[in-house]
């Protein structure tokens, strides 16, 4: 499955935050539509903010519910040995963190045109995909 938009954790996090009005609609609009994807590692992440950071912190149920429902159908890249090497690659490369070069590393294995982060530089490209900031007319 190759969609347009490879998403990062703090998209899907940003449709739960009621703090942050503009920020939820924003992210929600991108989760109607049908156009993205997202790896193993963004439902880890996803997970772990949903039961220790939220406000009010999901129900594992509810969680559960929401992972097999929402996020596993758009899980499209698992861990593998040429992930592994091609995160290394982009981080000695870009100067980026591992798990941030891992997340653009699936991005890449996804064939994705966009991976859509608040926490990447908006406009770098790496080969055919962009980051972009989906927030940024915010900021």
């Amino acid at each position: 499955m190759s969609a347009d938009f490879f998403l990062d954790t703090n998209v899907i996090v940003y449709a739960f935050d009621r703090s942050d009005p503009a920020k939820q609609e924003i992210a929600t609009r991108i989760l109607r539509n049908d156009n993205w994807q997202i790896s193993w590692q963004v439902i880890q992440e996803f997970a772990n903010v949903a039961r220790h950071r939220f406000a009010k912190p999901m129900k594992a149920g509810d969680l559960s519910d929401y992972i097999d429902l929402v996020l596993w159908p758009r899980c499209t890249v698992n861990p593998s040995d040429a992930l592994y090497r091609n995160a290394l690659l982009l981080s000695e490369q870009s100067q980026y963190r591992f798990y941030d070069s891992l997340l653009v590393a699936a991005a890449l294995s996804s064939g994705s045109e966009y991976l859509l982060s608040e926490d990447l530089q908006h406009g770098r490209e790496f080969g055919s995909l962009r980051i972009e900031n989906p927030f940024r007319s915010m900021d």
